[in-house]
């Protein structure tokens, strides 16, 4: 990832991003090429040095039966946008400006390890399912369905777990600019409904 200085992510915006993925891209090279399944995934801190992203995809995917070759690399996406010239005031005083688009990105490289075991992978799919259903009024538990129709299900599919080596996260949020024009990104990203993006930009904005 080419990372900036100004737009690396601090220690705690990248945990606080990495403990908010709910699914991306796992990429792995392998003697067949590049392949890559976009696969819900759960951080957990606790595993390995640096923790691990664990998630499953179909049995019928070949990617888990498909040796790696050195790290594998998940990318996760935030918030994004396209921002127009037009946001920035600078832009009247002597219209050298440009689009360019701001995001939050990070790139996890890790060793991947294949859990092909019932056990692990019906946990895995209740820690996921806590995960995302304690919000609602009313969660839905695997506990409400059949335990044979469980079983099938978590026969169908096949764990993985990747044991994190490094991350590199990037919040270009428009911090190179001067403080008149984060302040028009910010508005014209609100403006073309882009919330969480204009939040983040405020958000990132350096102190005066």
């Amino acid at each position: 990832m080419y990372l900036p200085s100004h737009f690396r992510a601090g220690e705690a915006a990248e945990r606080a991003f990495l403990e908010g993925i709910a699914a991306a891209d796992l990429v792995t090279v392998t003697g067949d090429g590049l392949l890559a399944t976009f696969l819900p995934l759960l951080y957990d801190p606790a595993a390995g040095q640096a923790g691990a992203l664990l998630g499953h995809v179909a049995r019928a995917n070949p990617q888990w039966r498909t040796p790696a070759l050195g790290e594998a690399l998940v990318i996760v996406h935030g918030p994004d946008a396209y921002v127009s010239p037009s946001f920035y005031p600078s832009k009247a005083e002597h219209g050298e400006v440009v689009p360019t688009w701001d995001y939050l990105a990070a790139h996890v490289y890790g060793h991947l390890v294949v859990h092909d075991d019932s056990a692990w992978v019906e946990s895995l799919v209740r820690r996921l399912t806590e995960h995302h259903e304690s919000p609602r009024a009313r969660p839905w538990s695997v506990d409400d369905a059949p335990p044979a129709y469980i079983a099938r299900q978590v026969r169908a599919i096949v764990g993985l777990e990747l044991v994190i080596t490094r991350v590199e996260t990037k919040a270009k949020w428009s911090q190179n600019r001067p403080a008149a024009d984060i302040a028009g990104v910010a508005a014209g990203l609100e403006a073309d409904g882009h919330f969480a993006a204009a939040e983040a930009v405020r958000n990132a904005a350096p102190s005066p």
